[in-house]
């Protein structure tokens, strides 16, 4: 309806993203937590430190925002006149 391609990918991108940040900081103490005791029944133990989820982070939103950014170019270049022509 007039909207841009980079206006689009912006807009879902920001939403998604968003979505992602909170699903990381909600998930990342429960992780440590049962990574810990899980790590603390082994004889040569591991310690787990922030820059390991920071990296886990890091990776989970570059793999998001290339997820969305390509899903939302291929579907706002996509024909709407063929899409409602076969439903």
């Amino acid at each position: 309806m007039g909207a841009s391609v980079g206006g689009i990918t912006k807009m879902l991108c920001k939403d998604f993203i968003g979505l992602v940040v909170i699903a990381f900081v909600a998930a990342s103490p429960v992780a440590w937590f049962f990574m810990h005791q899980w790590l603390n029944g082994f004889a040569y133990r591991v310690e787990i430190n922030g820059w390991m989820f920071g990296m886990a982070g890091i990776t989970v939103v570059l793999v998001s925002v290339c997820t969305i950014f390509f899903q939302t170019i291929k579907a706002a270049r996509a024909n709407p006149v063929k899409n409602l022509r076969t439903s």
